[in-house]
């Protein structure tokens, strides 16, 4: 097996240290937050009616508040959320607002491909309307249409670019760039070419995003009550009540957006894992740091190894380094505790100083974990309950900042019982396979992983446990 550049060129265990030496666990988006987007809302108490009840405070959920706001002036809707709003997975990932729906173009190829000229249009429709919300409601979460880079770091990743700019080339948004080039746009001595897809991804504040729909969503005349756990749902043929140990409501349809948390539905609780995901930031950049490393685009940048890194500047230029150890712990847990793995985060700030060996002595201020809902298809996965009374979507795998918003529109659209191109599209009408109970999931999972790190150290080439689960259409991704 050979070294990957991250081991050949690994920066001095001091720089390290030095770095992390003040750093502080804590979520970097949720901390730099003015005060008036985080009002203490209320607990759910005694028992309320509604026509649209919603589960979950995050992007799915507050995306389908605001578009239920516009399909139904008038109408009562009440979202409830465990912890506070945006406190999950929407308050802490990178900031990566892609078009894609299907996780990637490769991803969508291999499972939908008569399909992919659709959801492609959609995935852009759905990039557009994100980006048009911001004048449309009045909001500012940190929009930047920058697009994304894709850069080869080892040599047998050349050929993926070629081949990607080849089924590429009538596509005047996705550029190749040559290594020249690509150390032009972003000056690290990792890149050895680039694929620049200029139109297709978006960055953003991911905390005020959420904060923002929140506000609107309030001011729309959605009540909003925040550390209220739903513990379980009844239904009748006439309406659903969602239950908190603290009160009820009692509506004629419910939307479930629990993400990465175990689903209140029995037929859901193997489809998904948790994902732990490692992020780092930067203090802010000087004027000859920022220089020295160009990036005058500002693109999102993610490698093309399996086991891969991803970062971006924010608006007063701090840069966000995270990926690369994705882990899963035993029994499918969510909890705090496995935020704190401190190897994970000395080994992106290594990362960090091999991709930029000209930011050495540049701090980290915060280090921070969160855990992703991956399903084995690597996005999300829809459908209803309860005689069509609950809609659920989940599944996002990470890539669920900008296709959120169409899962909100897909969930409302089953529950009106809808049919259009969105609810007939095979990936919506489809579900994955379930991942298996355990011990079978930790086992398949840390083999999956283990594989992976070993194709990115043999050429990219995949040994036949990556191969079977290719040809079954299953994965394992964060």
């Amino acid at each position: 097996m050979g070294t990957t550049v991250f081991e050949r060129a690994r920066p001095a265990a001091s720089i390290v240290a030095h770095s992390l030496a003040d750093t502080e666990l804590s979520v970097f988006w949720r901390d730099d937050l003015p005060a008036d987007l985080l009002p203490d809302r209320p607990t759910l108490r005694a028992e309320h009616e509604a026509d649209l009840v919603i589960v979950g405070g995050g992007y799915t959920g507050l995306w389908t508040a605001l578009e239920a706001t516009e399909r139904m002036p008038g109408a009562r809707i009440v979202l409830i959320e465990a912890q506070r709003v945006g406190w999950g997975a929407s308050g802490r990932n990178g900031g990566f607002c892609e078009s894609s729906l299907t996780h990637g173009r490769e991803n969508g190829l291999a499972r939908w491909p008569d399909e992919m000229p659709a959801l492609e249009r959609l995935g852009l429709a759905n990039l557009d309307a994100i980006e048009a919300s911001e004048a449309k409601y009045g909001m500012d979460f940190q929009f930047e249409r920058t697009g994304q880079l894709a850069p080869a770091v080892e040599p047998h990743q050349l050929q993926w670019l070629r081949d990607w700019r080849d089924e590429t080339a009538e596509d005047d948004d996705v550029v190749y760039l040559d290594q020249a080039a690509v150390r032009a746009e972003v000056a690290s001595p990792t890149y050895l070419a680039g694929i620049w897809e200029t139109r297709e991804c978006g960055m953003l504040h991911p905390a005020r995003l959420a904060a923002e729909l929140a506000r609107v969503v309030e001011e729309r005349g959605v009540e909003i009550f925040e550390r209220s756990r739903v513990t379980h749902l009844q239904t009748t043929d006439h309406d659903v009540t969602v239950v908190t140990d603290g009160g009820r409501v009692r509506a004629e349809h419910a939307v479930l957006a629990t993400n990465v948390f175990p689903s209140l539905l029995k037929r859901n609780r193997l489809m998904t894992v948790p994902v732990y995901d490692y992020v780092l930031m930067t203090e802010p950049l000087s004027a000859d740091q920022l220089a020295s490393i160009g990036w005058k685009n500002r693109q999102g940048i993610g490698d093309m190894a399996n086991q891969f890194h991803y970062y971006r500047l924010t608006r007063d230029n701090r840069i966000l380094f995270g990926g690369y150890d994705a882990v899963y712990h035993f029994g499918r847990k969510v909890r705090p505790e496995y935020e704190d793995r401190m190897s994970s985060h000395e080994m992106l700030a290594s990362h960090f100083f091999t991709t930029f060996p000209q930011l050495e002595g540049l701090r980290f201020t915060h280090r921070w974990a969160g855990a992703i809902d991956s399903s084995t298809q690597f996005t999300a996965f829809f459908g209803t309950a309860r005689k069509r009374r609950v809609a659920y979507a989940a599944g996002f795998t990470g890539l669920g900042v900008g296709s959120t918003r169409f899962a909100a529109d897909v969930m409302l659209d089953l529950l009106a019982g809808v049919k259009n191109e969105r609810t007939e599209l095979e990936m919506v009408r489809k579900r994955p396979v379930p991942f298996p109970p355990e011990p079978a999931a930790a086992i398949g999972i840390n083999a999956t992983r283990w594989s992976m790190d070993r194709a990115d150290h043999n050429q990219g080439k995949r040994n036949l446990l990556l191969k079977t689960l290719d040809a079954l259409g299953l994965g394992f991704d964060s």
